[in-house]
């Protein structure tokens, strides 16, 4: 959305220029100057947002893998606690337990 921001702002400014050629003075009046200042701005702010854009798909990449490390983490932590509920010993009462001993006697 940006870039098509700029490209269109870059297009005004470059009607702006020709208008400014097609009224002919060669010298250097305010408007000139400041459109000139305003091209330069424009390639700092385009460059800028080239910059930006090759930051975000860098940081793009990285919540990528950070997803996928996350959901095999997840899977692997789900698997471990049914693991730990199918091991743990079954609460048996002090009577039961005499009982299995007196039977195993």
């Amino acid at each position: 959305e940006l870039e098509n921001q700029l490209a269109t702002k870059s297009k005004t400014l470059d009607e702006i220029k020709q208008s400014l050629a097609l009224n002919g003075s060669a010298e250097q009046t305010p408007e000139s100057h400041r459109t000139a200042e305003l091209c330069d701005m424009m390639d700092s702010i385009v460059s800028q947002v080239a910059q930006l854009k090759t930051s975000m798909k860098s940081v793009l990449e990285q919540w990528r893998a950070y997803d996928e490390v996350y959901a095999e983490v997840s899977l692997m932590t789900t698997r471990y606690l049914y693991c730990i509920n199918q091991c743990k010993p079954s609460v048996v009462s002090l009577e039961a337990l005499k009982n299995q001993v007196k039977t195993l006697q």
